[in-house]
């Protein structure tokens, strides 16, 4: 997880240099230095940030700039990162200015241009804005997040594939807070749910199962033309044939329509599986035999569903849905 950021927004380049510099030169060990020339270019940022599941801690905006003020900036950013403490930077004439933000988008500080000398005027407040802003507990933001509705039938597909494939995420309706932020971040609207939000950052519209295997690390794609041994089927039987063909050295593969374990693998108790009296959930069982074949060297695909088998002499040719033809045993 990277540093959380200082965003710091002036139109002026001198001051948003000498802005960036004093602030990074105090807190730059800790903290990431973002810097932006406008409030629209701010506002950009702020939306990746939120994208990637970064945090903010302070945001600091001069008030006079044109298009959109310090002021219509920070209530902006309000929406996106509500705990973000903020500071408006102004000039003795703006001080009104500064009054009507307190009063307006709760601005925690402001400063009057210039501050110099900053270890005076400028440390002073930002230590004890960051001092509050790592007081007040946030929540943890999982690799992958979901948002969606609660009886959306896409939405709970999904979270139920994730969960099978036991890939972390976090999940968020669309009439929470922080559902409607990140819908907000992504430029999507409910319509648009399930939303799929990476670890990258990528926001992804109604996806299907594979290109969302595709992005949250599962292999969909085997990694080459020719293999010993091709197992179809991830189920409990599928994956000890993985077991004990890759054991023998064979060059393995199995491949895996939605998630591994099976029906077996959504099991809350079994109890009459070979080698274990006191029973094991399905999930543990699942996880502990995956673990077992790629240790082996089984290489596991999953969201791909194999429809046909061709011989081709001493060939076997599997092709998947859509007609692409992947791999092939011999």
């Amino acid at each position: 997880m990277a540093n959380p950021a200082i965003v710091t927004v002036d139109d002026d380049p001198s001051v948003s240099r000498a802005v960036a510099r004093d602030v990074r030169r105090r807190y730059g060990q800790d903290y990431r230095v973002v810097r932006a020339s406008s409030g629209a270019e701010a506002l950009d940022a702020l939306k990746e940030i939120k994208l990637r599941g970064e945090q903010v801690a302070v945001l600091l905006a001069d008030y006079r700039m044109p298009q959109m003020n310090g002021i219509q900036f920070l209530e902006a950013a309000m929406d996106l990162f509500p705990l973000a403490r903020r500071v408006l930077l102004t000039a003795y004439a703006d001080t009104e200015a500064a009054i009507d933000a307190i009063n307006l988008v709760d601005v925690d500080h402001y400063l009057l241009k210039p501050w110099h000398p900053p270890e005076e005027k400028l440390y002073p407040v930002l230590d004890s804005l960051l001092d509050q802003w790592q007081a007040t507990p946030a929540s943890p933001e999982a690799d992958t997040r979901v948002v969606g509705h609660r009886w959306s039938a896409e939405s709970f597909e999904i979270r139920d594939f994730l969960a099978r494939n036991m890939v972390p995420y976090r999940w968020y309706l669309t009439e929470e807070p922080e559902g409607q932020r990140l819908l907000k971040a992504s430029g999507a609207s409910e319509s648009d749910i399930p939303l799929v939000i990476t670890p990258d950052g990528k926001t992804l519209v109604r996806p299907s199962e594979a290109e969302v295997a595709a992005h949250v690390g599962l292999t969909t794609t085997p990694a080459a033309e020719f293999y010993d041994l091709a197992v179809v089927g991830a189920g409990p039987g599928g994956l000890g044939a993985a077991v004990y063909g890759a054991s023998e050295g064979l060059r393995t593969i199995l491949v895996e329509r939605r998630a591994t374990g099976g029906q077996a693998g959504q099991s809350s108790r079994i109890e009459n599986y070979l080698g274990f009296p006191d029973g094991v959930s399905g999930a543990q069982l699942t996880d502990r035999a995956r673990r077992q074949a790629q240790r082996f060297g089984a290489e596991l695909l999953t969201a791909q569903d194999v429809t046909c088998l061709d011989v081709k002499g001493s060939a076997r040719v599997l092709t998947c849905a859509g007609g692409r033809r992947s791999w092939r045993t011999r």
